[in-house]
């Protein structure tokens, strides 16, 4: 009995550890946020801040934060939440710390999809001389759409795959999205061959990726999607701690692992195609997020799967930040400073992996 109370009181510390963790996060992630608002042309300080969002701020203050900053903000926060959150899981399921959304080509099935959309259906871009980048995309929902067709279109392939194969295994499904994805950046790349001078233009503006091309409208699908995926991976978690263990002992325990496997990567394939649709191409996030948060929650999904998601919207917080601030007025595209953050992770990532099997 006292041995049981002994552990019993070792498994509360580490509980109550992880649960300190998130609040942490939490605590950091809005501090973040309400920082990120701040910055700009013009300055705002915290205190004018949080008058605007208590509906008290000057009418300039008020403008700038709510219709400009504040969706930018949120677009962060949801998306980073929900490629972070995604990453975390599909590392689960197919048992490789690479794993990502664009491991099954979402990404860059979403960049044809974008490019076709552009390019053949008429998305093409305007002069607007209240954008920051100097244009923006036309018809912007057809874009959006056809992003998401195609990001999803990769999956389902990826998954048709699997299914049609039944020995598929882990490393069968990655390597047949990196198949997918060669296809998809080849596709990309004839489209802009035959393009105009226009339409080449909107194409490398939404591949830079940006995230005020989201607006308030927008912002509501993306929470949606957020809220269902956070909701079905959280329902899953103790699932996925069993399968972090092995698919044996997760079969053992009675889990369903290919059912579980094949929904979750749907889920995590949709959900990022979704919200990359919207705001073009941003990778990494679901790569970095996850191990970092891992270094303090371990693999227990109970944790790691809110505390990566709150990494994430950090992530892109920051890395937007650090947009805004390199070289102002100009904000750079956020997509291309996480591809030079995120490539150095992902070979430390794969040097260690390789350590590890020898």
């Amino acid at each position: 009995m006292k041995y049981d109370n002994i552990n019993l009181e070792k498994y509360r510390k580490y509980a109550m550890r992880k649960r300190l963790f998130l609040i942490f996060l939490f605590i950091f992630t809005v501090f973040t946020a309400l920082v990120y608002m701040g910055i700009g042309t013009m300055k705002i300080s915290l205190a004018e801040i949080v008058k605007v969002l208590a509906g008290n701020g000057e009418r300039k203050y008020t403008t700038a934060i709510m219709n400009i900053r504040l969706p930018r903000a949120v677009a962060a926060i949801l998306i980073g939440a929900v490629l972070a959150a995604s990453g975390a899981v599909m590392q689960c399921v197919l048992h490789n710390p690479l794993a990502s959304s664009s491991t099954l080509g979402v990404s860059q099935g979403a960049a044809f999809g974008a490019a076709l959309g552009i390019i053949v259906f008429g998305g093409g871009v305007m002069t607007n001389a209240n954008s920051t980048a100097g244009v923006s995309v036309n018809n912007p929902y057809i874009v959006t759409i056809c992003a998401f067709v195609f990001g999803s279109v990769s999956t389902l392939i990826v998954i048709g795959i699997s299914q049609l194969r039944k020995n598929t295994g882990p490393a069968g499904l990655i390597l047949a999205g990196t198949a997918l994805s060669a296809m998809f950046s080849g596709g990309s790349t004839l489209l802009q061959y035959f393009a105009d001078d226009t339409s080449l233009g909107a194409v490398v503006f939404w591949t830079f990726g940006n995230l005020g091309n989201a607006g308030w409208k927008d912002l509501r699908f993306i929470a949606a999607i957020a809220l269902a995926s956070m909701i079905y991976f959280m329902f899953n978690a103790w699932n996925y701690n069993a399968m972090d263990a092995g698919y044996d002992t997760a079969k053992s325990l009675g889990v369903n692992t290919r059912k579980l496997m094949l929904v979750s990567m749907t889920v995590c394939s949709l959900s990022a195609a979704a919200s990359v649709s919207f705001v073009g191409i941003i990778g990494f996030v679901g790569l970095i997020a996850p191990h970092v948060v891992r270094f303090v929650t371990g693999n227990d999904h109970r944790f790691l799967i809110p505390g990566s998601a709150m990494a994430g919207s950090m992530l892109l917080l920051l890395a937007d930040i650090l947009a805004k601030i390199t070289v102002p007025p100009v904000i750079l595209p956020i997509g291309a400073l996480m591809s030079f953050i995120g490539g150095p992770v992902f070979l430390i990532l794969l040097f260690r992996g390789d350590k590890r099997d020898a």
